[in-house]
């Protein structure tokens, strides 16, 4: 007998498990499904930021790019208050610390661009203060003294990207839904009762079996793999995959409370809550691909020793403590984004039923691209204008 759900979500990170508890809570019939084990890949593998910032990606384009990723803070904004909450809302800690973010600027060019970014962010309601030197050394007196000025928004912080994603999907669990992983989602039709999707199930011993499910609602929540199970319901999604290099120190006695990243080079750190400083903010690794060139999502990315390396640099110019801390382990991340750096929220163009929510900032907006996606599965309108973020605008633009 063929099984029923009101919502099939792929994909086990925060995004999926968010989206499957948020839609079992409203009352839903939910099934999550991840084609490995939730949280095993970007959400469990990232550094577990909270930037509500713009992001150094999303301003050294020039101040053009600047404003059209500013178009994406209202979900920053919801995305910054639900995370006040949510460790409450799920009953376990998540690491959510908000205790303020820094983006730090050396010269006067990087000077201007912090006041160009606040002025900008505090149109969109963002509460950013540009701070001085005298005011730094009384808020964050381990920078070095090359910095000179810093944007400081007080929302910022972290959450543990390890323990987030399953403590949302045991609540997901609790309030209802199943929960299968090792399983992929390889094919879909229309019925009139709106999707029959195939999964292909491997169980311990790696045998395969197929399992049909029938659903109301499909939510494509997997991240790297969103164009490529798009072409599952001849969907055009187009993301831009990245490779990004990571590291975490030993443990030290906490001396960093801020989110850091810099105005004029790839960085972004900060202390966890068991003292290891998490050092990334978008040096590459090497995407592995395939035969034909396509991304291998499937195999281990490589690092690139001059990545790490160059990470290491911008970390110990900006608090020159770090100099003196070993460095641990580095590692891959995959993540995603969108060709214009805002994320993809909605639904599915041609595909009804089917809603997506992926790009660059998932950790962080997590929660408020899933209360999107459940708001528009259970037929509410929407409180955030999602026309900037339609999936099909792109396919749109490409039109004669």
């Amino acid at each position: 007998m063929t099984e029923r759900y009101d919502v099939v979500v792929v994909g086990g990170g925060l995004l999926g498990c968010l989206t499957a508890w948020m839609a079992a809570r409203d009352g839903a019939h939910v099934l999550l499904v991840d084609k490995d084990q939730v949280n095993q890949h970007a959400s469990g593998q990232n550094a577990g930021s909270l930037h509500f910032q713009l992001e150094y990606r999303m301003v050294e384009a020039g101040e053009e790019a600047a404003r059209v990723a500013a178009e994406a803070m209202p979900l920053h904004l919801d995305a910054a208050a639900m995370w006040a909450r949510m460790e409450d809302e799920i009953g376990e800690p998540l690491g959510v610390r908000q205790t303020g973010g820094l983006m730090v600027a050396e010269n006067s060019d990087q000077v201007g661009m912090l006041e160009f970014k606040a002025e900008l962010e505090r149109s969109w309601g963002l509460d950013v203060r540009t701070l001085d030197r005298t005011e730094l050394d009384d808020v964050a007196p381990y920078l070095s003294r090359d910095i000179v000025a810093a944007n400081l928004s007080a929302l910022e912080g972290k959450a543990d990207a390890r323990i987030a994603a399953p403590a949302v999907g045991r609540a997901a669990i609790a309030a209802g839904a199943t929960v299968r992983a090792r399983s992929r989602l390889v094919g879909a039709r229309r019925v009139p009762t709106g999707w029959e999707v195939t999964l292909r199930e491997t169980d311990r011993a790696g045998d395969e079996r197929a399992r049909t499910v029938q659903t109301g609602a499909v939510v494509l929540a997997a991240g790297v793999w969103t164009t490529e199970l798009g072409r599952v319901f001849d969907a055009e999604l187009p993301t831009v995959p990245l490779a990004l290099t990571m590291t975490v120190t030993s443990k030290i006695p906490r001396f960093i409370p801020h989110l850091v990243q810099h105005a004029g080079a790839r960085l972004s750190l900060k202390q966890s809550l068991d003292n290891t400083v998490l050092i990334g903010g978008g040096w590459p690794a090497r995407l592995m691909r395939d035969a034909h060139g396509a991304p291998a999502f499937d195999r281990k990315h490589q690092l690139i020793p001059q990545s790490i390396a160059g990470n290491a640099r911008a970390a110990v110019n900006t608090v020159p403590a770090l100099e003196r801390v070993p460095a641990v382990r580095s590692w891959v991340g995959a993540t995603t984004v969108a060709p214009d750096q805002l994320p993809l929220v909605g639904a599915v163009k041609g595909a009804p039923g089917v809603f997506v929510a992926t790009g660059g900032s998932a950790f962080t907006l997590g929660p408020s691209f899933a209360r999107v996606l459940t708001g528009l599965i259970a037929g509410r309108s929407p409180d955030i204008d999602l026309a900037p973020y339609d999936p099909a605008r792109f396919a749109e633009r490409s039109a004669p």
